[in-house]
C-alpha cells in the first residue's frame, strides 16, 4: 500500500479516508479485534503500543501506552461506543489531560468494513470537539492517518496467508 491508494478528506473538524485492502471484512475486522494484531499496526510510523485493557465491547474500556520512536510515552485512554462486528468500531478518545503533553484532544473515531467484492473498503471518520482543536493537530492527524491505514493493511495482509480460509 501507499499512501496514494488512500482517499482522504480534511473536514471543518476532522478527517475522513479511506482505503480498499484485498481481505474480507472478517479479516480486517480481526486485525483490530485481535489486541496482539492491534498493538502491531495501530499508530503512525515508528510508534508501538503496549496494550493495557482492551474490552471490545460497547461500554468497553481500550487502554494503551503508545510509544513514540524518539521514547516518548503518550497514555491513552479510549471507549467503544459502537462495536458491530465486522462492520463497524465506534470509539471515544478520552483526554488525559496530561500536563507535560500538549497533545490533549477529545475525538471520535468511526472505523467501517464494508465489503467490495472480495475486497473491503475501510472507512476511518475522526472527529474532534472543536474546529478550533481540528486546527491545532491536523498536521500530525493528516499523515498519520494515511500511516495507521497503511499499517493496518499491512497487517491484515502479512498475516492473511497464515490465517485459515473462511
Amino acid at each position: 500500500m501507499s499512501d496514494s491508494d488512500i482517499h482522504e478528506s480534511p473536514t471543518k473538524r476532522g478527517t475522513v479516508a479511506s482505503l480498499v485492502i484485498d481481505a474480507s471484512p472478517h479479516r480486517v475486522f480481526r486485525a483490530f479485534s485481535d489486541r496482539s494484531r492491534l498493538a502491531r499496526w495501530w499508530g503512525p510510523d515508528g510508534f508501538t503500543n503496549t496494550i493495557t485493557e482492551f474490552n471490545l465491547r460497547p461500554g468497553g474500556e481500550w487502554s494503551f501506552v503508545m510509544h513514540g520512536p524518539d521514547g516518548t510515552n503518550f497514555p491513552m485512554k479510549h471507549v467503544f461506543i459502537e462495536v458491530n462486528e465486522p462492520d463497524r468500531i465506534v470509539i471515544k478518545h478520552l483526554d488525559q489531560h496530561l500536563p507535560d503533553i500538549e497533545y490533549d484532544h477529545d475525538f471520535e473515531m468511526t472505523i467501517t468494513f464494508s465489503p467490495q467484492g472480495s475486497a473491503t473498503l475501510v472507512g476511518w471518520s475522526q472527529i474532534f470537539d472543536s474546529e478550533a482543536e481540528w486546527q491545532r493537530v491536523a498536521e500530525f492527524v493528516i499523515p498519520a492517518t494515511a500511516q495507521n491505514l497503511d499499517r493496518l493493511a499491512s497487517e491484515v495482509l502479512n498475516t492473511e496467508r497464515h490465517e485459515p480460509s473462511e
